[in-house]
C-alpha cells in the first residue's frame, strides 16, 4: 500500500511539472519574453491635510 501511495506521488509530480514549466505565455498560449522585473509604481503624495497633492510641492509627502 504505501508503494503504491510513492508510485501515486511520483507520477502525479511529472504530470504537474510541464504545467508550471513555461510561465511566459500569453493568453493565446504562444511563448512570449518573460518580463524582468515588475514595472515600478508611481510615487503619490499628500499634503499636511491628508489630500492628494504633487510630489515636489512644498509640504507635501510620499505615501506608502
Amino acid at each position: 500500500m504505501l508503494r503504491s501511495i510513492f508510485a501515486a506521488t511520483a507520477i502525479m509530480t511529472l504530470a504537474v511539472t510541464p504545467a508550471t514549466a513555461a510561465p511566459c505565455r500569453d493568453g493565446k498560449g504562444k511563448f512570449v519574453k518573460c518580463a524582468d522585473a515588475a514595472p515600478a509604481q508611481p510615487v503619490k503624495c499628500k499634503d499636511a491635510k491628508g489630500k492628494f497633492a504633487k510630489c515636489g510641492t512644498p509640504g507635501a509627502k510620499p505615501i506608502k
